[in-house]
């Protein structure tokens, strides 16, 4: 019943404190054997008592007080003249339990604790925690990368960039940057694999590196590829996976159009009134509307916003209005996506993205235009397939956490290894199933 391996317990009783106190002996005849030669012991020179710590029995902590052997070693070959008994449950020179430390370890690996507050619960010091975490991460990390028929790719920030004055070209103090921390990282998009990997630096030299360490068939494999619109990562798939459809996530464009909006907004503002919008300025009070889809919003705030522009002066409604339609021209052709459009639906509505941008006669727009022309066969891929990077974001949302967790990281192949655990609970089994309501879950029946 105290499910260790290879030991009896002969006598129980609790101490002033009611937590149970077990005497234990071997029971296992392997232990016997020496270490270093294997061979069967068979002369005792004493008895050796160890008080190894064990998880709590019934939520109480546990004492136990192991009477062990010590026996010799009569191989010549041998260099150990004597050894105590020792079993997988309760190694040699270890104060520990097998079963103690590999639950600190899987804590912080499956259940998302922190290495601080794994060894606040298992009262243990945070080096102890933290090789348990990487023994036990190490264990549960495929040996060969997941095969994926999507794969998304994307940065994340670990930490803020360092900078220092140094001397320039023309005898003047310019700033230098120290190190630019970011991580890479590679993700399964529709196989639920999570976080593939990660490499740190945002380079394509770096990005193709991992790329072509991969096997032949994994690399064979991969059918399509999501990014943002980055040309570094551009430029590392087009060369290691030239096969692969190039895809952009639509996210990434309706947020360079929103940003495009906010610019002719601010330029307007500070052109006709000398200064930054603020509070009793309409078109400030409208920044937040002017970024929301008008097909998620309802007729009572979407009239009021258009009249509220129209009865701006001319200098300020206008631009803001024209940039808002060029806006909502360039979210009606991504609609389209995953709806299997046919060419002279997206042929329609693109000229009519780039009709209103040219007559808008803003510089911003006629960017945000050269932008979507730049990436265009990328961005119909997107469209006519339906592959987002959705999940790439999300990865990337539950790296931050973890890192904010843990405020921050010093060591980045730890922090790399803490991700991949955060990342993949969900493919290894080690998040909540909801059984009921709108995220519902089947649950597991085990097989009588």
């Amino acid at each position: 019943m105290l499910g260790l391996d290879g030991v009896t317990v002969v006598a129980a009783h609790a101490d002033e404190n009611g937590s149970p106190m077990l005497a234990l002996v071997t029971a296992c005849q392997d232990a016997r054997h020496c270490p270093g030669r294997g061979q069967r012991a068979s002369r005792s020179s004493g008895l050796v008592t160890t008080t190894p710590r064990d998880l709590p029995l019934a939520g109480r902590p546990t004492l136990l007080r192991w009477t062990k052997r010590r026996w010799e070693c009569r191989n010549p070959a041998c260099d150990r003249r004597s050894f105590t008994e020792s079993l997988p449950a309760i190694p040699a020179r270890s104060g520990l339990t097998s079963r103690l430390r590999a639950s600190a370890g899987a804590a912080v690996a499956d259940a998302g604790r922190t290495v601080l507050q794994s060894a606040r619960d298992h009262e243990l010091s945070w080096p102890v925690v933290n090789a348990a975490f990487v023994a036990h991460a190490q264990a549960v990390r495929p040996q060969a990368t997941p095969s994926v028929k999507h794969l998304g790719i994307d940065e994340t920030r670990r930490g803020r960039a360092k900078f220092r004055l140094v001397l320039g070209p023309d005898g003047a103090d310019v700033w230098e940057v120290v190190a630019d921390r970011w991580h890479v990282g590679f993700c399964d998009l529709t196989g639920g694999a999570g976080l593939l990997g990660q490499v740190e630096g945002r380079t394509a030299p770096s990005v193709s590196e991992w790329i072509e360490a991969q096997a032949a068939q994994w690399r064979a494999g991969v059918k399509a590829v999501a990014i943002d619109m980055c040309t570094v990562f551009k430029a590392a798939v087009t060369t290691s996976l030239p096969h692969a459809v190039l895809v952009v996530d639509r996210f990434h464009i309706v947020q360079l159009a929103n940003n495009a909006v906010t610019e002719v907004r601010r330029r307007v503002t500070l052109t006709q009134r000398g200064r930054r919008g603020r509070k009793g300025n309409r078109e400030w009070e409208l920044r937040n509307r002017l970024t929301r889809a008008a097909s998620r919003m309802h007729a009572d705030h979407l009239d009021p916003m258009v009249d509220d522009l129209k009865a701006l002066p001319k200098n300020i409604g206008e631009p803001i209005l024209a940039a808002w339609n060029v806006k909502e021209d360039l979210r009606d052709l991504l609609d389209l996506h995953g709806t299997n459009p046919t060419r002279q639906q997206i042929g329609q509505l693109l000229t009519r993205f780039y009709e209103s941008a040219a007559a808008s006669g803003l510089p911003e727009m006629e960017r945000l235009a050269t932008a979507v022309n730049t990436w265009w066969p990328q961005i119909l891929a997107g469209i006519t397939t339906g592959i987002t990077n959705a999940a790439s974001e999300g990865i990337n949302r539950a790296i931050k956490t973890d890192a904010r967790c843990a405020y921050g990281y010093r060591n980045p192949a730890d922090q790399r290894l803490r991700a991949h655990c955060a990342t993949t609970r969900r493919s290894r089994g080690h998040l909540t199933a909801h059984p009921s309501g709108p995220h519902g879950q089947p649950r597991e029946h085990s097989t009588p």
